[in-house]
C-alpha cells in the first residue's frame, strides 16, 4: 500500500474525539476558509447524534474528508466528504448546501445521498435472511448507471473505508452483510477506477469479516514469518539498490520499498490454484520507483541481468497500460532461495495506480469529470452465486492480456477470453454479428483463446447471429450477460410461435384461429409458458374446452372432437400429445446434448428433436410445423465439473479416472493444466446418479485434493 495512506489509517484507527479528528484533517489538507465553515456547518448538523460506538457523529464525516483528502487534494470533494451525510441524517436539504457552498458541492452531495436511495431500494434488508449478493449486483449496477459524476464514487469509496474500519461496534449479522456488500459492490469499483490503496483495503477489511477463519490462519503465517520475511525483503532491496547505483542511477534518483501482498490476495491465489499459504511462490514484493519512463526498463534490465527471471510472470503494462491508466512493469525473479516479484514505475505512475482516476484531478478540471462510460462495463445481470464467482474470478482478479485490432487499437482482456469476448469488447454489435474471425492473419474460430499481442479482426454479418450454445465458453461479463439476454430474449420469441404451433396441433385449429382465441382470452404476454410449463399447457387446454361450449369464434371452426393429451415415454425423452407417438429422431442439423432447450415436430407418429437455437428449427416454427410438448425424461445422471490438484507421482490421472468409475461415474472430458505452471491441475466433466453435489464432494475429498466441483445446469436458465 501507499506509503502515505496506511500511517494515516493507523492514526485515525486510534482517534475518539473531536479534537484529533480535526488535527488529522489539517494535518492532511490546509485549512481553508470554506473547509472550516463546512466544519463548523456539519458540527452543528450533527451535534445531538452518536455513531453506534457512542463517540460523537461528527468524527466519521471529518475522517472520511481525511481519508478523500489524502487521495485527491481537491477542496470540492474534501467539502463533499464533510457534509455528506446532512443531507440524509439532519433538516438541512440540498438547497441549504448549495446556497452556503456553491453548486459543486452541492451536485456531489446529492449525488451521495442518491446512492442512499439506490441502496435503501435495491439492497434487501439486514433483518431478511436472503441472499444479499444478487441485490447487491442489482444496486451496483444501479450505481453505476445512476452516479453521473465519478468524483462522487471516490468520496463514497473513503466513506465505505471509514465504515469498514469502524464496524466492531456492529452486530456480527450487520458485520457479515456490510462486509459482503463492501467486497461485491465497491473493492470492484475502487479496481475499476485504479484506486489500489482503497481496493486493497477494502478487500482486507470485508475479508477480515467475512472469511475469519481464513483471515486468522493466513494472519498468523505472515506474523509467525514477519522477521524472516523483513530480512529477506531487506538483503533483496540492499543488493538491487547497490547494483541500480552501480549501473548509472543516481542514490537520491530512486525510491525502493518491499512489502507481504495483501491477505485477500494470497486468500484468492490460494483457492484459484488450490494450494496451501506455504505453496505461494510470490508472497514477497518490491516496488521500485523511478523518474522517467526509460528508466524503468533500464531498472529491469539490471534485475534481469543479475537475479534469474521466471519468465512466463513478465508484463509490460508501462507500454500497453490497462484500462484504467495503470502502467508498470511485472517481473518475478529468484534471489537465492527466494521468489520475489518485482514492479517498477515512474512516480507519477505509482500516484495512479494508487489513486488512479483520483490521482490527476488538478490536471482533469478543464475536461468533463462525468464520463465514466468504460466503468459502464462492469456489470453482471442475474447471476447466481456460481455466476457471480465464475464473473468476479475472470474479470476482476485473473491477470490481464492485451490484444490489437487490424488499426491497432489496445484492448484488454482477462487470460483465456475467446475471439467472441474480443467481439463484444470491442462493440456489443460486433459480438452480435461476429460470424467469423482472422488471429493474427490466420482464419480462426470464434471460441479460439486469445494470447497477449494477437492482431484480431472480426468478420461481421449483416444481420445479428445467435451464438447461444457458446454462452458458458465465453469468459468476460460483458459477452456473457449480453448474449444471455439476448438469448433468454429469443428463447422467449421462439417459446411464443412454439405455443403456438403446439396448442394447434393439440386442438386441431389453423395457427392464425388459434392466435386468435388467445388474444380473446388476453394470454398473448404469457403464452409462450405452453412450451415451457406442462401445467401451463394443460391449464390453458382446459381454457379452450370450458370457452368453446360457450359462443365465441370457436363455435363454427371446432369441429372435431377433442382427445385426451396423453404421456409418451422414451428413454431420454417425455411427450404429450393426443395422437399416438411411436418414435423419437434427431435431425443431423444440431445436437442437443441432455439438458439443453428443445423442441420437437409432429412428422405422422414420430417426433423430431432439435435444440431450440437451432436455425433449421426456427425455420420450421416460423412456418408453422405442428410441434409437440416435449421435455428431457428425469434426468438420472447429473453433470459436474471437477477440478482437482494430483500429486505430483507417476499413475496419479489413472487413480483419479479409477476412482470415478468406482463411484459410478461416466466421464465426458478431461484437461490437464491450466497453461501455466500449474500442471498438476486437472479438470474432469462427468455425470453421476448422484444429485446431492455436497455429499459427492465429500466422497470424493477423502481421496483427492478437490478444489471445485461445479453442477453444469441449463445455462440459459435464470
Amino acid at each position: 500500500m501507499h506509503p502515505a495512506l496506511e500511517p494515516l489509517l493507523d492514526i485515525i484507527r486510534a482517534v475518539k474525539t473531536v479534537d484529533e479528528a480535526e488535527t488529522i484533517l489539517f494535518d492532511t489538507i490546509e485549512p481553508t476558509d470554506a473547509i472550516r465553515r463546512a466544519l463548523d456547518f456539519a458540527g452543528e448538523a450533527h451535534k445531538e447524534q452518536l455513531r453506534k460506538s457512542g463517540e460523537p457523529y461528527i468524527i466519521h464525516p471529518i475522517l472520511v474528508a481525511a481519508i478523500t483528502a489524502s487521495i485527491s487534494e481537491d477542496e470540492t470533494m474534501v467539502l463533499a466528504a464533510l457534509l455528506h451525510d446532512v443531507v440524509e441524517d439532519t433538516p438541512y436539504t440540498i438547497d441549504d448546501i448549495e446556497e452556503r457552498f456553491g453548486e459543486d458541492v452541492a451536485y456531489l452531495v446529492e449525488g451521495l445521498t442518491k446512492i442512499v436511495e439506490i441502496r435503501d431500494s435495491e439492497l434487501v434488508p439486514s433483518t431478511s435472511d436472503e441472499k444479499l449478493i444478487s441485490s447487491a449486483l442489482s444496486f451496483r449496477k444501479m450505481l453505476i448507471c445512476s452516479i453521473e459524476d465519478v468524483r462522487v464514487l471516490v468520496i463514497k469509496l473513503c466513506d465505505r473505508l471509514h465504515n469498514m474500519m469502524t464496524l466492531d461496534a456492529l452486530p456480527e449479522p450487520k458485520q457479515h452483510r456490510i462486509a459482503e456488500e463492501t467486497l461485491v459492490v465497491y473493492a470492484p469499483i475502487a479496481h475499476r477506477l485504479g484506486i489500489a490503496a482503497l481496493k486493497n483495503k477494502l478487500e482486507d477489511l470485508s475479508f477480515y469479516y467475512l472469511f475469519p477463519k481464513e483471515y486468522a490462519k493466513i494472519d498468523a503465517y505472515i506474523r509467525s514469518h514477519r522477521q524472516d520475511f523483513q530480512i529477506k525483503l531487506n538483503t533483496f532491496i540492499s543488493k538491487v539498490k547497490t547494483l541500480m547505483v552501480h549501473n548509472g542511477f543516481h542514490a537520491d534518483s530512486f525510491e525502493i520499498f518491499g512489502r507481504v501482498k495483501h491477505y485477500y490476495s494470497i486468500y484468492l491465489k490460494m483457492q484459484r490454484k488450490g494450494i496451501s499459504i506455504d505453496e505461494i511462490l510470490d508472497l514477497l514484493a518490491i516496488r521500485i520507483l523511478v523518474p522517467e519512463p526509460i528508466d524503468c526498463y533500464r531498472s529491469l534490465g539490471t534485475l534481469h541481468l543479475n537475479f534469474k527471471p521466471l519468465i512466463a510472470r513478465f508484463k509490460d503494462y508501462v507500454a500497453l497500460p490497462k484500462e484504467n491508466g495503470y502502467q508498470t512493469l511485472h517481473t518475478t525473479v529468484f534471489d537465492d532461495t527466494s521468489i520475489i516479484e518485482a514492479q517498477i514505475r515512474t512516480f507519477e505512475m505509482h500516484k495512479t495506480a494508487e489513486f488512479g482516476i483520483a490521482a490527476h484531478w488538478k490536471y482533469k478540471l478543464g475536461e468533463s469529470l462525468i464520463n465514466i462510460e468504460w466503468l459502464k462495463n462492469l456489470q453482471y445481470q442475474n447471476e447466481s452465486i456460481e455466476e457471480f464467482y465464475e464473473l468476479v474470478k475472470n474479470d476482476l482478479y485473473s491477470e490481464d492480456i492485451s490484444v490489437f485490432t487490424p488499426a491497432g487499437d489496445q484492448i484488454t482482456l482477462p487470460r483465456g477470453a475467446t475471439v467472441l469476448d474480443f467481439a463484444y469488447a470491442v462493440h456489443t454489435q460486433v459480438g452480435e454479428r461476429a460470424s467469423a474471425a482472422l488471429v493474427n492473419k490466420q482464419p480462426s474460430s470464434l471460441l479460439s483463446e486469445l494470447k497477449n499481442g494477437d492482431l484480431v479482426r472480426i468478420i461481421t454479418a449483416d444481420h445479428p447471429i445467435y451464438h447461444c450454445t457458446w454462452i458458458d465458453a465465453v469468459k468476460t461479463s460483458r459477452a456473457k450477460s449480453h448474449m444471455r439476454t439476448r438469448c433468454n430474449q429469443r428463447r422467449k420469441e421462439i417459446d411464443r410461435m412454439s405455443a403456438v404451433n403446439i396448442l394447434s396441433a393439440t386442438l386441431g385449429l389453423p395457427a392464425e384461429k388459434t392466435e386468435a382465441w388467445i388474444e380473446e382470452q388476453g394470454l398473448a404476454e404469457q403464452i409462450y409458458r405452453v412450451a415451457r410449463e406442462l401445467s401451463f399447457y394443460k391449464e390453458v387446454i382446459h381454457r379452450f374446452l370450458d370457452t368453446k361450449k360457450e359462443k365465441s369464434i370457436l363455435s363454427s371452426i371446432f369441429q372435431r372432437p377433442y382427445r385426451r393429451l396423453k404421456r409418451f415415454d422414451f428413454e431420454n425423452f417425455v411427450i404429450y400429445s393426443t395422437e399416438s407417438v411411436n418414435s423419437v429422431e434427431f435431425d443431423y442439423c444440431c445436437h442437443p446434448k441432455r439438458g439443453d432447450p428443445i423442441v420437437a415436430f409432429k412428422l405422422g407418429n414420430k417426433a423430431v428433436v432439435h435444440h431450440k437455437f437451432c436455425e433449421k428449427a426456427y425455420t420450421l416454427i416460423q412456418k408453422r410445423t405442428p410441434m409437440l410438448f416435449v421435455e428431457w425424461s428425469e434426468n438420472r445422471m447429473q453433470r459436474y465439473r471437477l477440478l482437482v490438484t494430483l500429486k505430483d507421482e507417476k499413475g496419479a490421472l489413472a487413480k483419479l479416472l479409477a476412482y470415478l468409475a468406482k463411484i459410478d461415474s461416466n466421464i465426458i472430458s478431461i484437461k490437464l493444466g491450466d497453461g501455466t505452471s500449474q500442471s498438476n491441475l486437472c479438470e474432469v466433466i462427468f455425470e453421476s446418479k448422484e444429485h446431492d453435489q455436497n455429499h459427492l464432494k465429500k466422497i470424493i475429498e477423502r481421496h483427492f485434493k478437490v478444489i471445485e466441483l461445479v453442477s453444469l445446469t441449463d445455462a440459459y436458465k435464470q
